[in-house]
This record gives C-alpha cells, sequence and structure tokens, in this order.
C-alpha cells in the first residue's frame, strides 16, 4: 500500500514538474524573442534600466525551468538531494515573496512617491538618441490608457517646453497636436489610470497569486512526503 502511494505521488510530481519545466522553456524562449526582436520596448525606470519586459519574463522563464527540473529529476530518481534542492528553492522563493509583499504595504506610500518621481525623472530620457524604448512605451501607454504624464500633462512642461506634449497624449492623434492645445490632451495622469486599473483587476490579480502559493506549497508538501517515504524505506520504490 505504502509503495503504490509513494509511486503514485512520485508520478503525480514528475508530471506536474514536467508541465512547471515546459511552461517555463516557453517564458525563456518568449524572452529572448521579446529581446531580439523588440529589444527596443524598455523599462520606464531609469533607476532600474535592466528591468525591461524581456528580461523579467527570460529570468521568470530560467527559475522556472531550473526548478522543473530539480523536481522531475527528482521525483523519477527518487534523489533525496535533488528533493531536498526542490523544497529548499521553492521555500527561498515563497519566503522572498512573502517579505516583498509585507515590505510594500508596509512601505506602501513611500513606494508610491518613489515610483511617481523615478517615472518623472525618465521623462527626460524621452525622444533622446538611445532611448527608442522608453519613447515608444511612454506613446503606447499614453494612448492604451488614454492619459498624459505620471500626474498630468505639465509633467512634460520642463521636458518639452511649456504647453507642449508628445502627440500621443492627444484625444484624437494628428501630428503636432500636442502643441499649444491643451484641450486637446487627455485630462488625467497615466500613473492614477494604471492604479485605478490594477484595484479593479484586485480578484483576478488575487486569484493568480493564491494560485501560485498553492502550488508552490503543494509542491514543498509533495516533495517532503517522498523525501520523508524515501528516507524511511532506506530505497527506491519500484513502479
Amino acid at each position: 500500500m505504502a509503495s503504490g502511494c509513494v509511486c503514485c505521488l512520485k508520478y503525480l510530481m514528475f508530471v506536474f514538474n514536467l508541465i512547471f519545466w515546459l511552461c517555463g522553456c516557453g517564458l525563456l524562449g518568449v524572452g529572448i524573442w521579446l529581446s531580439a526582436t523588440q529589444g527596443n520596448f524598455a523599462t520606464l525606470a531609469p533607476s532600474l534600466p535592466s528591468l525591461s519586459a524581456a528580461n523579467l519574463v527570460i529570468a521568470i522563464g530560467t527559475i522556472v525551468m531550473v526548478v522543473g527540473f530539480l523536481g522531475c529529476l527528482g521525483a523519477i530518481k527518487e534523489n533525496k538531494c535533488l528533493l531536498l534542492s526542490f523544497f529548499v528553492i521553492l521555500l527561498t522563493i515563497f519566503l522572498m515573496e512573502l517579505i516583498l509583499v509585507i515590505l510594500f504595504f508596509v512601505y506602501k506610500t513611500e513606494v508610491a512617491e518613489y515610483a511617481r518621481e523615478d517615472l518623472k525623472t525618465g521623462l527626460s530620457l524621452y525622444g533622446t538618441e538611445g532611448n527608442i524604448g522608453l519613447t515608444n512605451a511612454w506613446n503606447i501607454i499614453q494612448t492604451e490608457y488614454e492619459c498624459c504624464g505620471v500626474d498630468n500633462s505639465t509633467d512634460w512642461g520642463t521636458i518639452k517646453g511649456n504647453n507642449v506634449v508628445p502627440d500621443s497624449c492627444c484625444q484624437e492623434y494628428s501630428k503636432d497636436c500636442g502643441q499649444h492645445d491643451s484641450s486637446k490632451w487627455f485630462a488625467k495622469g497615466c500613473y492614477d489610470k494604471i492604479e485605478a486599473f490594477v484595484e479593479q483587476q484586485t480578484v483576478v490579480l488575487g486569484s493568480v497569486a493564491m494560485s501560485i502559493v498553492l502550488i508552490q506549497i503543494l509542491g514543498m508538501a509533495f516533495s517532503m512526503t517522498l523525501f520523508h517515504q524515501i528516507s524511511r524505506g532506506g530505497k527506491k520504490y519500484k513502479a
């Protein structure tokens, strides 16, 4: 009975981590493709120049691949070292996520203020040589979210001159529509618009977060159960 349960757990964990590993491969491939073909779409934050969409997807994909590989190999080989490594990595990631969430809520006001100021600093790079990624990112965001600047259109004043904004700020786009006619521009800033959008997606984001946490907890529980059974049996269970 015990042998059958452990075999079932072993193969369930193998299949689960195989899917996990394949997802990691997919994310890594998408990240590399973004970096190679869409590398001009960069981060909006000048203090974090490496935090682009491509780099973020590559990092996540690599971590998922490593964790999935350890889980797959550890389960199918019933290798205690790999199972323990799988558990430790998942536990480390879980604790880091927990710490980041706690710090975010404790320093939420400070984080929001820092983000606003950093984004405003990034506006000075708009349209400059070597920053086509940031320029494209602002154009896309302002068009999609129907907003202008970080807080409002005046954020562009010190960058482009008084009463001048990028054409992507215009309610109806036309060449040079961002010059000298503020009645044609979006009134709200992008920070508040995006913040409101995120708040509207609280249920979805919460569900995704809880799903990730549940997967991590189940992964740690399964790996430790299999580790314990292998240690107690002193031998591998045959399928």
